[in-house]
Order: structure tokens, then sequence, then C-alpha cells
């Protein structure tokens, strides 16, 4: 390999994520030949295409995903991971953002980055972490676990062992605060009656809920004890 792709290559590491302006600047070229010397790189498997003016030298997808689209941050089974709520290994990054490329997805070193769009309502909760030398936009641990009941990406039941098993860690107030932001009624219910469950105060959640019951867990048959506080069908162990 050429002293010069090198010394270009060393430069891209300091990017999580480039464009056709970054590689022109760096080679002090312009845009019309930095594309084609993009290319290069790209047929040699030396550059990773993420989608249209985006690029990465990079193989690890937690450092790329929340880096791709703006504004957006990396949530779900990931987030849980990362903040050890789980042992569990996700085999997908799920990305939450406000961008209308909803759904879509891109491959990194065998592991799939997901987008999905959720209303800018709901663009709250996250924070940088470092991530080897890279900031990475994260969902704080109690946020991830709202967003995968919000957007009935986990069962409750996963949810309710995750609480039961971390209520120690996780911030209960935070939790309550950011469930009482969404203004999501049946989100709620569901997480009153889990927190009272585990013996912990949730009366900020029932001042916003309603009477009609629904199912505690939205991936289970709805049948089991109605809890009329709550105005849930509890059918989790």
């Amino acid at each position: 390999m050429a002293l010069e792709t090198l010394q270009v290559l060393k430069k891209l590491e300091a990017y999580p994520t480039f464009n056709l302006a970054t590689v022109a600047s760096i080679i002090g070229k312009d845009t019309v030949y930095a594309k084609v010397y993009l290319n290069r790189l790209k047929k040699r498997g030396l550059v990773q295409k993420l989608q249209r003016d985006a690029y990465t030298v990079h193989r690890d997808p937690l450092i790329i995903a929340s880096r791709i689209t703006w504004p957006s941050y990396i949530s779900l089974w990931a987030a849980i991971r990362y903040h050890n709520l789980t042992e569990q290994l996700p085999n997908e990054i799920s990305v939450l953002t406000t961008s209308a490329k909803s759904r879509r997805t891109i491959s990194v070193a065998n592991t799939k980055i997901v987008f999905e769009r959720i209303p800018p309502s709901h663009l709250f909760g996250f924070s940088k972490v470092r991530v080897g030398d890279f900031e990475v936009f994260m969902a704080e641990p109690e946020k991830a676990i709202i967003d995968a009941v919000l957007m009935r990406r986990i069962s409750v039941s996963e949810i309710y062992s995750i609480l039961k098993d971390n209520l120690e860690t996780i911030s209960v107030g935070r939790l309550v605060d950011y469930i009482v932001k969404t203004r999501n009624k049946a989100l709620a219910k569901r997480f009153g009656w889990m927190l009272e469950s585990f013996g912990r105060k949730a009366e900020k959640l029932w001042a916003i809920t309603y009477k009609t019951a629904i199912p505690l867990d939205y991936a289970k048959p709805p049948s089991g004890k109605k809890d009329t506080r709550w105005g849930v069908v509890v059918n989790v162990r």
C-alpha cells in the first residue's frame, strides 16, 4: 500500500464517519477528483460506504451507528446491554431518529444497524458516552427501557425482569419523570403497575392513567387477573 494512502487512511480514522468534502480536504483536491479517489479506496475494501455521502474506515458498529444520521441515538437492546442491564448480546443496533429515513438497515462488520423513526417529542433521554476514542449518542438506561415498551420492541415480561434485576442501578425518579414526559397513558399504566409491584412509588404515573383495562404485556394473550387500580390485565408472572 502506498505511503500516501496509509497517511490518508490514518487521517480518516479520526472521524467516526466522513463525507466526500472531508476526503477532498485531506488530499487537497477538488470533489471530482476526491470522488474517484474515494471509489478506489472503496473497491479495495479500505473504506465502506454507509449511505449517500457517508463513509467510514472503522469496523466497530457501535462507534458508527449514531453518527450516520442526525439527530439520533442508540437505544433498545444495544443500549440496555451497554448499561449492563442484561447479559443478552443484541444481534442488531437500534438507532432512533426523527429523520424520515425510518427502518432503514445498514450492515457493518456483520452487525445490522437499524434506523427507526420517532416523533420529535420523544427525542430526549440520551447523552454522549465514550466508546474507544469517540463519543457516541446513547440512550440513558431509563430511556432505553421506556423506548423498548413505547415502541413494543421488547416484551413487558422481559422488561419486568430487567427492572427487577436492576432496581438499585436505575433511577426510578428519572424513569417516572421520563414516562410522564412522553404523555403516553398506556406506558404509565404498565410501568406504574410494575414499579408498585416492586414496592416503589408511582403516584405521578397513576395520575395520568385511564380506566379501560389493557394487557400488561402486549406480546402475550390478554388473560389473567385484572388490577383495577392500574387498569391492566396481569398476564406476566
